[in-house]
């Protein structure tokens, strides 16, 4: 007789007040910035780090690829369950570029927009940069070139189109923090909104 791993029902994976979807919507600030890459993208992280690091496209594509599958879960209320990526380790990120006396991070993307998180946040073992969803390159609605995946926070902290990482010594509320959404977002307490 074999021993059998018992998998976790679908509802327990399934936090408060949301719902499972089967296709994947799309919810943006601004429009799609690009459906290639430009010939002057890059990938920047920066601010209190040993480190400093800038990498083009295809740099950035040559450095070690990790894969995670994960639930994600939208303020929206809808959950995506066993979502596949393929991208860089935040972890292997963090090991690289050694921060020095941060206690937070900006993800800066197009158009302006930024998710803040604690730097544990980019510590938790399934987040990365992302850039292939379900085997794919990520779709444009999604974020590529690259995204940034946070699966255990409300996906607005994925912060789509990303560019940048600035580590910093104090916390500094992202474009959806600055009006009025929860600033620590995690899905499992139902924190939404600030208010």
């Amino acid at each position: 007789m074999g021993i059998f791993k018992r998998r976790k029902p679908d509802s327990d994976r399934v936090p408060p007040g949301q719902h499972t979807v089967k296709d994947f919507p799309v919810l943006h600030v601004g429009d799609i910035p690009y459906t290639e890459v430009p010939a002057d993208w890059d990938f920047r992280v920066y601010g209190r780090i040993a480190v400093p690091v800038r990498w083009t496209y295809s740099e950035f594509r040559n450095l070690p690829v990790s894969s995670v599958t994960t639930d994600i879960h939208c303020v929206t209320s809808w959950t995506k369950l066993d979502t596949a990526w393929e991208g860089v380790s935040t972890q292997w990120l963090l090991d690289l570029v050694q921060p020095n006396g941060a206690t937070h991070v900006v993800a800066h993307a197009e158009g302006g927009y930024t998710a803040n998180m604690p730097i544990e946040d980019l510590q938790a073992e399934q987040s990365m940069l992302a850039y292939r969803f379900d085997g794919e390159e990520l779709d444009p609605e999604h974020g590529f070139p690259l995204r940034l995946l946070i699966p255990h926070k409300y996906f607005w902290k994925s912060a789509k189109w990303l560019r940048a990482l600035e580590f910093v010594d104090g916390d500094e509320p992202g474009y959806w923090e600055r009006f009025g959404y929860s600033n620590t977002a995690d899905p499992w307490k139902e924190e939404r909104y600030a208010f």
